[in-house]
């Protein structure tokens, strides 16, 4: 039996465990890039794997990129796809990455739009517990699902999650909103942390710590990011908000680094040891995540939330481990939503 805890402390049969997978065209066992720098990923992947694979609908994988990502993670374990989308286009994405599709469902949509609209509807009778997004834009995927009929809205505000795991950072990072939400509401930051909160109980962390970043860790009536910040951590202290400490207005410094929060003076559980960043708006969370990734080495897992079933949004510039994360982060977020143990999805 593994226990597997993706956070600080970890309780796992081997602190190495093999990740070992097949290529889908050649039947030769072979390990997926991982780098000792990304530890985190090789403990989240190895928890999901102790999962059934995820039931998932690839939206529209025409190009060997997007077709290659959903294959290595259904020869690794962790989800069993279905390809929704220009049968014609599949199968020649298929040709160019050298893969054989005979064992893997092909279900044929004219075009990208109604790859989309078919995936949900798969979503919505039950036949899928996740949709991944292939070659379409994210707008397309996402207008499909955001519909208010027949889409997978729930009674949450739709939020985006980064799962960053970053060479020498002691644990992984969840970074919301840097996608969907641009200039997000006090009243649509309560459902952005409260589902950043579910998605750290689904991944097992021990302890949710959340940063409500501003430019400044003190109240200023001139930064309205900071107003925000200090409702939310009354709403929390008040039970509006559940499970985890939250600690704001934050800068980034003081949120991550403990130096930087006792040279502020900042006393708090939160300061300096946040696992769970909460950004005022898509652009400072997209530059964030960004610069973590290209600038720092930064891995970046990316998950929608708020759904009726988990959204894995990959993007063509993703590492092939954090293509994977992404499809074991859904694994576990889906799992915790059976369980009921969270309500950030169903």
């Amino acid at each position: 039996m593994l226990t597997v805890c993706f956070g600080e402390t970890f309780v796992v049969a081997s602190p190495h465990l093999p990740l070992r997978t097949e290529h889908p065209s050649s039947g030769a066992r072979m390990a997926p890039s991982s780098s000792a720098s990304h530890p985190h990923y090789d403990r989240l992947i190895a928890a999901a794997r102790a999962l059934p694979p995820l039931r998932v609908a690839v939206v529209h994988p025409a190009n060997a990129v997007s077709l290659e990502a959903a294959l290595a993670s259904a020869a690794l374990g962790l989800i069993a796809p279905t390809l929704v989308g220009p049968r014609a286009k599949i199968e020649a994405a298929a040709r160019e990455a050298g893969a054989d599709l005979s064992a893997i469902p092909i279900v044929d949509a004219p075009h990208s739009h109604a790859a989309a609209d078919a995936a949900v509807a798969m979503a919505l009778r039950g036949e899928v517990d996740a949709l991944m997004k292939g070659s379409l834009h994210t707008d397309e995927l996402m207008g499909a699902v955001v519909r208010r009929e027949g889409g997978l809205r729930t009674s949450r505000r739709i939020s985006h999650c980064f799962v960053m795991d970053i060479p020498g950072h002691s644990q992984p990072l969840i970074i919301s909103d840097a996608a969907i939400n641009i200039a997000p509401t006090l009243e649509e930051k309560v459902d952005i942390v409260q589902n950043a909160i579910d998605l750290a109980h689904a991944l097992l962390m021990p302890a949710v710590r959340v940063a409500i970043l501003s430019a400044t860790e003190t109240v200023n009536t001139k930064v309205p990011s900071t107003l925000d910040a200090a409702v939310l951590c009354k709403m929390a202290d008040r039970g509006q908000i559940t499970g985890a400490q939250l600690d704001g207005p934050l800068a980034m410094d003081n949120a991550i680094d403990a130096e930087a929060a006792r040279i502020k003076g900042i006393v708090s559980p939160v300061a300096g040891r946040a696992n769970v960043l909460i950004v005022p708006s898509l652009d400072a969370g997209n530059m964030l995540a960004k610069s973590l990734t290209f600038l720092g080495g930064a891995f970046a897992a990316g998950i929608v939330l708020g759904t009726k079933v988990p959204v894995i949004l990959t993007s063509r510039a993703d590492s092939e481990p954090a293509r994977l994360a992404s499809c074991a982060v859904a694994s576990m977020l889906a799992k915790a939503g059976r369980e009921r143990l969270i309500k950030a999805v169903g």
